[in-house]
């Protein structure tokens, strides 16, 4: 019989075997899976968050950036019931809190309560220490000059996922690839170490506009719209030997910082590229070039204009005065539609067509902005009796606003129609150039032909032009007005109440700088767009040209000095415009 000291050695030596057999499998045998759970529980995986790109105009100026900002959570499992809920019910506002309630019943370990906090709300709660409730970090886009361009920036969702504008446009190149990173804990769950990461950030976007010429427009925007109590109106800006559009506003606009102030969506809509109106005489340019090309036509050719007014299938299409005999130069200058007429069906239905599409009506002009559309300009074969009548003269055919301003561009510019863009570059977070603008043109007029135009434009601001309004002390202006009466559907007539007034330019005539359109929807107490939308040429260009430092044309006729700042290219003219 085994004493009870050697039962006791046996039975210490099973348990020592027993411990060297289980150390085995644990070392050998079962020591991957001890590695993964140790690694599951010592090292985690953590979320980077990523920073969207800038948006910035083309001097560097923030137009677009991402701040930090905290959003709240829950975890039902760890907070003291509806106690919790209550007390975070003092302190955010406008959140359903019967679906949080409800989802915490549903066994749910994390709820969102509010997004991206201001940082006082998230100080406050913070300094409440309440279990359960936590923390995560978040970027929430920020627009340092609140409705400024807010057309063309556009704006994001909550997720940061651009929405409208050039953040939905350029959204694969602003936004940042989500990634991660290896943090180090203990036993207890502190965290040991996080690594050393960079910040991952999405590529910065460098535009065209101008943010002091985008101020400019669009202060004399607002008050056009205040004086008129027009119902919208667009305004662009552009470099008519580029395409690059140095400013663009449209109105009603928004601010992206505070969208819940939305009432009506319409706002948001870009208006310069979705809209579409008929052009009225501004559109007086192609036929007229058309004319001058095909040698069809001189400046000093006359035509009788004379009693007033021209029948075409049978409709009555009339001037404003009777001018009776007309050069052609006089016939653009007075912008007499009969003078037109007469010079469209001198012309024909196919040639007057091709001009059309040469000047890219019923195109889109490609620029990289969401929602473009085409427009519209019907085929010769679906013309009807008044057709030749109608569209010379800017009936019957849908623009936009931009299209308008690129025909014009290619008078300004020496005959060459270009493609409008509104970013330059694109660079990523080291600065390398992932995209850069490339200059899009192609003839469809000859220079002789846009010169004579050129000159021929110069004579509607001048005396005995409709738009005096817009000539600018010092430079030559270039342009032509437009008044447009609106079809109503529900009469099937054009609107005797409802106009759309515009004016489109360039200026200095003989080198231009800038190319400027002007439409105003529905102005009230005036119509004519020499009166209501020439005044707004003037002034936006007088200060354009004063703020791109553009010599006066008069300079030296006046003894004015003219210094030329280091070499630039820009003259800077000391005198006061």
């Amino acid at each position: 019989m085994l004493s009870r000291i050697n039962i006791l050695k046996y039975f210490i030596t099973l348990c020592f075997l027993v411990i060297v057999f289980r150390l085995f499998l644990i070392m050998f045998v079962e020591h991957e899976v001890y590695l993964q759970k140790a690694n599951m529980q010592h090292v985690k995986k953590e979320e980077i968050l990523p920073k969207r790109g800038n948006i910035y105009d083309r001097t560097g100026r923030d137009l677009a950036v991402s701040l930090e900002r905290d959003s709240l959570f829950i975890d039902p499992v760890l907070i003291k019931g509806n106690e919790t809920i209550n007390v975070l019910k003092n302190y955010i506002k406008n959140v359903d809190y019967s679906e949080i309630i409800n989802d915490a019943e549903n066994n749910k370990r994390f709820i969102w309560i509010k997004r991206k906090l201001d940082d006082e709300t998230a100080k406050k709660i913070k300094e409440l220490k309440l279990q359960g409730v936590g923390f995560i970090t978040e970027h929430i886009r920020y627009y340092p000059k609140g409705s400024i361009a807010s057309h063309v920036v556009g704006f994001v969702n909550t997720d940061e996922e651009g929405i409208e504008g050039l953040e939905k446009y350029y959204n694969k190149y602003l936004k940042a690839e989500k990634t991660s990173k290896i943090v180090l804990r203990d036993a207890t769950g502190k965290k040991l170490s996080d690594g050393n990461y960079g910040e991952i950030r999405g590529n910065d976007v460098f535009l065209t506009l101008d943010e002091g010429l985008q101020y400019i427009v669009e202060k004399h925007l607002d008050e056009a719209m205040n004086k008129w109590h027009a119902s919208s109106a667009t305004i662009i800006m552009m470099e008519p030997f580029t395409g690059e559009i140095l400013a663009l506003a449209n109105r009603p606009n928004y601010n992206p910082n505070d969208l819940k102030t939305i009432k009506n969506l319409s706002v948001i809509r870009n208006r310069s590229i979705t809209d579409l109106y008929e052009p009225g005489s501004t559109f007086k340019i192609v036929a007229a070039s058309a004319a001058l090309e095909e040698k069809i036509i001189k400046p000093t050719t006359k035509i009788d204009c004379a009693p007033g007014f021209i029948e075409v299938g049978g409709k009555k299409i009339k001037d404003v005065h009777k001018y009776g005999v007309l050069t052609f130069e006089e016939i653009i200058q007075k912008s007499s539609n009969v003078g037109t007429i007469k010079i469209a069906m001198m012309l024909g239905r196919e040639k007057l067509y091709d001009y059309i599409k040469k000047f890219g009506i019923g195109e889109k002009t490609g620029i990289d902005l969401p929602g473009e559309i085409s427009g519209h300009i019907k085929p010769v074969s679906k013309w009807s009796g008044t057709s030749i009548g109608a569209i010379p003269i800017g009936q019957e055919v849908a623009v936009t606003a931009l299209q308008m301003l690129r025909a014009y561009s290619a008078i300004a510019n020496g005959g060459y129609l270009v493609k409008p863009f509104i970013v330059s570059e694109i660079r990523s977070p080291d600065g390398n150039i992932l995209y850069k603008a490339v200059i899009q043109r192609d003839r469809i007029l000859s220079e002789k032909t846009a010169y004579t135009m050129r000159e021929i434009l110069k004579r509607v601001t001048q005396e005995g032009g409709t738009a005096t309004t817009a000539k600018v002390e010092g430079n030559n202006v270039a342009g032509k007005t437009g008044t447009a009466q609106k079809y109503d559907p529900k009469i099937r007539k054009y609107s005797k109440d409802k106009f759309v007034s515009s004016f489109v330019g360039f200026i200095p005539a003989e080198n231009p700088r800038i190319a400027l359109i002007v439409v105003i929807h529905d102005p009230k107490g005036a119509h004519y767009g020499g009166v209501v939308a020439g005044p707004v040429f003037k002034a936006i260009s007088d200060e354009a040209l004063a703020y791109l430092n553009v010599p006066r044309d008069d300079a030296k006729e006046k003894g004015l000095v003219v210094t030329i700042n280091n070499n630039e290219t820009n003259s800077k003219v000391m005198a006061s415009r």
